[in-house]
């Protein structure tokens, strides 16, 4: 074989090699995404952004002047909707956030007594109301109608009756409203710690720290620390954040501040290298002309280098934002796994990713809604991606 095609063999092969690494890096990825948005779509709905993950639930008991209902049932209700014109509810089977069987309520008469129910747990006057969850209707003399029994048999059962002890029902549940919050929460108090001591930490060694072992050192200790695991940080913030919190705030466990403390730690490598770097592609002939005009060192810094180092500063904090939408194992330790709707500084809650952790957890997992929720993260994780390379190419713009 000749030289010449002996060259050409090993070129086929590298590239051979190359197409095939990248065809299954794409396809492993593809397999994610088709994976997430199969079994989390169905789930994906403005409800889910907005309610609270815990469910009310309500006993009500007919008061005692109540009336029946009077409406006929409406033309245009769907034949899944099963209705009852004795006390005017139409009950329709279905499923929740989480996929479990429920009986829904799709509509409700102007003149049905449910609007108007006593609360067997005080003296309140209480109402069921469209799309929430019935439980279970309890009778005097016969067996209960329970929600496993279908939407169907339910109202069958209320229409033999002229009444009934009690039904019990909830608001939806399962949304991720608050998990939503203390992502927000997290994102904000991190980086209004980690992002000034980065951005002045990179500036120090790349502008003014001497070139010697001491900064040398540094610089190995802080490539070190991208490296280390998150768990490890997370004992971290058990160890050292969460006592300090608990000793200086009103919190007396983990909390979002210990959380986010924590997270600060873990990104502060993260933004000194990305900003450290994108001060040494400025050209030292922007510096030497400044100096030359009269300004002084800290000047050219701050109104030269730095200006013209924005692009990569704007990399970082987004970087950062992603890493703290993505963190789990730090924050199990850090902040804790209970899933929270009224949401606190100075309380346990979970984050996104945390509450993922939390729903495969039980048993059985929750596929549906760890997969609906990854791909909100995912979405937001894009749209970062793409903020990044439209920001970056903005200001680079002027520099060219």
């Amino acid at each position: 074989m000749s030289m010449s095609s002996k060259r050409k063999a090993i070129d086929i092969a590298y590239q051979a090699i190359t197409y095939i690494a990248s065809s299954i890096s794409l396809l492993a990825l593809s397999m994610i995404v088709y994976f997430v948005w199969t079994n989390g779509s169905g789930l994906l709905n403005i409800d889910l952004l907005t309610k609270d993950y815990h469910a009310q639930y309500f006993n009500g008991e007919l008061q005692e002047d109540y009336t029946y209902s009077t409406t006929a049932r409406p033309s245009d209700l769907d034949d899944s909707i099963y209705y009852s014109e004795r006390y005017g509810i139409g009950l329709a089977d279905g499923k929740d956030r989480e996929g479990n069987p429920i009986i829904l309520v799709e509509y409700l008469a102007p003149d049905s007594p449910m609007l108007s129910l006593a609360d067997k747990n005080s003296e309140e006057i209480i109402s069921v109301e469209e799309d929430m969850l019935v439980s279970k209707v309890s009778f005097f003399d016969k067996a209960t109608a329970l929600r496993s029994f279908g939407a169907e048999n339910m109202i069958n059962e209320l229409n033999e009756v002229d009444e009934f002890r009690e039904i019990v029902y909830t608001s939806l549940g399962g949304g991720i409203r608050g998990s939503i919050i203390t992502t927000l929460y997290l994102i904000g108090m991190t980086m209004v710690l980690a992002l000034p001591i980065g951005v002045f930490t990179a500036i120090y060694l790349n502008e003014f720290a001497k070139k010697n072992r001491l900064t040398s050192t540094l610089r190995t200790l802080i490539d070190t620390l991208t490296g280390v695991p998150s768990i490890i940080y997370g004992l971290m913030g058990l160890a050292v954040f969460v006592p300090f919190t608990i000793s200086t705030t009103p919190a007396t466990s983990g909390n979002l501040i210990s959380g986010s403390l924590t997270l600060a730690v873990i990104l502060l490598p993260v933004i000194i290298k990305s900003t450290e770097e994108s001060l040494k592609v400025v050209p030292d002939g922007l510096r030497q002309a400044s100096l030359a005009l009269g300004a002084n060192e800290t000047q050219t810094t701050f109104k030269v280098v730095l200006p013209s180092s924005i692009p990569g500063i704007l990399t970082a904090s987004l970087l950062g934002i992603g890493r703290v939408i993505g963190e789990s194992a730090a924050l199990i330790f850090a902040i804790g796994t209970a899933v929270k709707d009224d949401i606190s500084i100075f309380g346990k809650s979970t984050s996104l990713a945390v509450h993922i952790w939390s729903m495969m957890t039980d048993e059985p997992a929750n596929i549906e809604l760890s997969s609906t929720i990854a791909i909100i993260i995912l979405m937001i994780v894009l749209f970062l991606n793409v903020s990044v390379k439209l920001l970056s190419k903005k200001f680079m713009k002027p520099l060219q």
